[in-house]
């Protein structure tokens, strides 16, 4: 196996027992295979760091550069990966550059730990995850806009306790859903501000002695806004950056799970309401009629997956002393797998949702006289009758009148009600997200 960074005698054979080598890595070097360009970037701006307080020679940053340079470009080949032996990523830079820049590469873990060289990766690598996450709510958003004006004035039962409650319209489903999500944005966007800031120079958890690394500069020069000041926070903040990301994904995922549970609803025969897009859902290896939505089945289920990992967060780092602890090693996978599940989870919704068509037929037919009682009592509360008594008189009458769409829709005055749907102010609540969205 690959000699340990933290082995004293390089030259000497391992004392780790290969089973409890693979214990510890675990799937963590999987995890860094997705991380070793952030640590690449963050060890660069490292080195940089160390060029500015004459640690490093100016040959020496320019070989380590160099070095790193050729470590990118055999990563992006397929040539160096990340493998159990390695134990992670960051041995895997070490030893590159050491290989490559020889003595200058030896320099380069000068003032740092792996403590505060993986925080550094994971918060580069969340940072643009979090934007990519925030453009791809923002696209769903988009679409349940375009949905609602696909369909104009398409009266629907709204529901409570999955009984016909009172009107509501295809565009009013659709842009309950956008406008949530544009709250799910700030969540996300909360997350994003809280974990951009550095760890570098907190090295193992109490700072680095003799060196007065240059955190600052270090921390802009990587995009970050401000350094976490004082050493001892960083290794308390790990869990709670992460499960700040968890909980963000784990909004949007609570979203999603509704709207894909309405959808798998409208899609069933006894509603037919909507049609889905086919090459969106799946058939059955025994029934050759089936058509299912699988894809929003997952997405359904994909929302408690996302709970559980935000539970792992909330409670892993539980009962922990001050300072740094292999358990803290957990966190990472776990905020990885949030942010992997959320975007694929959005991807899904959004092609689903540009391609479903509601079948205004069925909608308008499900819109039986039993939803205009509470128009007909406020009817008569407008001709000065106690809403009581209004509701009284209306709830022990029997009407077959039907739903006239026309009148239904011209009962309602206020913006956010039932042809009164306003898109545009939707687009206008994404907007302030437009900026940081775009980052990468």
């Amino acid at each position: 196996m690959t000699t340990p960074l933290w082995q004293k005698d390089p030259t000497a054979e391992s004392v780790t027992d290969d089973w409890v080598h693979r214990f510890t890595v675990g799937d963590d070097y999987e995890w860094d295979r997705l991380l070793l360009p952030y640590d690449v970037e963050a060890s660069r701006a490292h080195a940089w760091g160390l060029r500015q307080i004459d640690v490093l020679s100016e040959e020496d940053w320019e070989q380590i550069s160099d070095a790193l340079d050729a470590l990118l470009d055999a990563f992006e080949a397929g040539d160096v990966t990340v493998t159990p032996q390695d134990e992670d990523c960051h041995t895997v830079i070490e030893q590159f550059v050491t290989e490559h820049a020889e003595t200058a590469g030896e320099k380069l873990h000068t003032g740092r730990s792996r403590n505060d060289q993986v925080l550094a990766a994971l918060r580069l690598y969340l940072r643009r995850a979090l934007a990519t996450i925030g453009r791809r709510t923002a696209a769903l958003a988009e679409a349940l806009c375009d949905l609602a004006e696909r369909h104009p004035d398409v009266l629907m039962p709204g529901y409570t306790h999955l009984q016909r409650a009172m009107p509501s319209t295809v565009a009013l489903w659709a842009l309950g859903y956008a406008e949530t999500l544009t709250t799910d944005l700030e969540a996300l966007r909360h997350a994003r501000h809280q974990i951009n800031v550095s760890p570098l120079g907190s090295a193992a958890g109490y700072g680095v002695p003799v060196l007065d690394l240059p955190r600052e500069a270090v921390a802009e020069r990587l995009g970050f806004r401000d350094v976490q000041t004082h050493a001892t926070a960083v290794q308390l903040g790990r869990g709670k950056h992460e499960l700040a990301v968890s909980h963000a994904c784990t909004q949007v995922g609570a979203t999603g799970n509704r709207l894909a549970s309405d959808l798998v609803l409208f899609a069933t025969a006894e509603f037919d309401f909507v049609d889905l897009p086919p090459e969106h859902c799946t058939g059955s290896s025994i029934m050759p009629q089936k058509q299912n939505p699988d894809v929003l089945e997952l997405v359904r289920a994909s929302h408690h997956r996302l709970a559980a990992e935000m539970q792992s967060l909330a409670t892993g780092p539980s009962n922990l002393p001050g300072g740094y602890h292999r358990d803290l090693q957990l966190t990472k996978a776990a905020v990885l797998r949030s942010v992997q599940m959320t975007s694929d989870m959005l991807t899904a919704l959004t092609n689903v949702v540009r391609g479903v068509a509601f079948n205004p037929e069925q909608t308008r037919a499900a819109c039986t006289p039993a939803l205009l009682a509470t128009q007909r009592a406020l009817e008569q509360v407008a001709e000065g009758v106690p809403f009581r008594s209004a509701y009284r008189t209306v709830g022990q009458a029997s009407t077959a009148e039907r739903a006239d769409p026309d009148a239904v829709l011209d009962a309602y005055e206020t913006d956010g009600t039932p042809g009164q749907e306003r898109p545009d102010r939707v687009r206008a609540q994404l907007d302030p997200h437009r900026a940081w969205i775009a980052t990468s």
